[in-house]
């Protein structure tokens, strides 16, 4: 018993930093990670160990001066190539291998499809789909990357996946907008709070090589239900100009979490560090419309209220649009409360 509790003390006396390297030390020596898999991220250990991003941002600095870990621009901090020996490995009987002999088929470990698609997801929101990998999310079950592969066929299926089941998060208001715009409006939101939860899956959509994901194509079909008076081509237009910027907006949400990951910062404290150089900036007079906002109140400015801006702008120009093909038809067009020659919102 007083071995036990002093073996207590001494794990104790251990700095949380040091624990969390160790930890990391023995995932790699492992092999739960191999050379160029990416590491924890930051805000994945701060989720998994419960430590301030201080701490988080000196494991990662104490595994690259331990030569355990590299970084490497525009993917982020992965493990390093071990140092060379020279010794050759024993032979195959010494490891209790006879000629021609195969290692008896890894356990499946209760595996299904269903099980891999959402430990991806949980890693691909952690850390981005760029260090998405199928080691890497073998590495969440125990197991080989080739127990993946008995239940989705390569990388691109699992992310396709991915993709379709985060779709079914979405519950559609019920009852439903009425008024075109609200509905355009609410399809834009639920989008947006989508790629929120997921910043990955906007880097993922494609206008242009669109994928077959029948839930994303329902919750379009459901955006666009209430505009009428329009042509099958200028409708799709409209959907697709909607969705362009929603997606190009939600981008900025995966490259900030990928720059924490690079940097150990978050927005704040990245703008906080980067405070005395725009100043320097700023107080040339060179830059009245920036120097305007110098001192306003924190989060006046942010994606969030970019995205409001910008949608209720394009909802805009759509409903001039609208009401023009409202007029060459010769039909009262909605306004954005459903209602015919109501009052333009504010």
């Amino acid at each position: 018993m007083e071995q036990v509790e002093q073996v207590e003390q001494v794990e104790q006396s251990i700095p949380p930093y040091r624990r969390i390297v160790e930890e990391i030390r023995r995932r790699i020596d492992a092999g739960e990670l191999a050379p160029g898999d990416r590491v924890p991220s930051t805000r994945r250990i701060t989720q998994e160990w419960g430590v301030a991003m201080a701490t988080a941002t000196k494991v990662l600095t104490t595994l690259r001066q331990e030569g355990l870990v590299r970084a490497v621009p525009g993917v982020g901090t992965v493990v390093a190539e071990p140092e060379p020996h020279p010794q050759a490995p024993p032979p195959r009987a010494a490891r209790g291998e006879a000629a021609g002999e195969r290692r008896p088929r890894e356990a499946d470990s209760g595996l299904s499809r269903d099980r891999v698609v959402r430990a991806a997801v949980k890693v691909a929101d952690a850390e981005g789909l760029r260090a998405l990998s199928m080691r890497r999310v073998a590495a969440e079950f125990g197991v080989s990357s080739m127990a993946l592969y008995r239940h989705v066929a390569n990388k691109d299926e699992l992310v396709l996946l991915m993709a379709d089941a985060v779709f079914e998060e979405i519950e559609l208001p019920e009852p439903a907008p009425e008024g075109w715009r609200d509905r355009m409006a609410a399809g834009a939101r639920l989008q947006w709070e989508l790629y929120h939860r997921h910043p990955w899956l906007a880097q993922y959509l494609s206008l242009t090589r669109p994928r077959p994901m029948p839930r994303a194509m329902a919750l379009i079909e459901w955006t666009m239900a209430r505009v009428t008076g329009m042509d099958p081509l200028t409708l799709i237009h409209m959907a697709l100009t909607l969705l362009s910027f929603v997606l190009s907006t939600a981008a900025g949400l995966e490259e900030d979490l990928e720059a924490e990951q690079e940097t150990g910062l978050d927005q704040s404290q990245w703008m906080a560090a980067m405070e005395p150089t725009f100043e320097g900036i700023l107080s040339s007079g060179s830059y009245p419309m920036y120097a305007e906002m110098s001192g306003t109140e924190e989060g006046l400015l942010n994606l969030d209220t970019l995205f409001e801006f910008g949608l209720a702008r394009i909802l805009d120009g759509m409903e001039v649009l609208v009401e023009r093909r409202a007029a060459e038809g010769g039909t009262p067009s909605e306004t954005p409360s459903g209602t015919p020659n109501g009052t333009r919102r504010g």
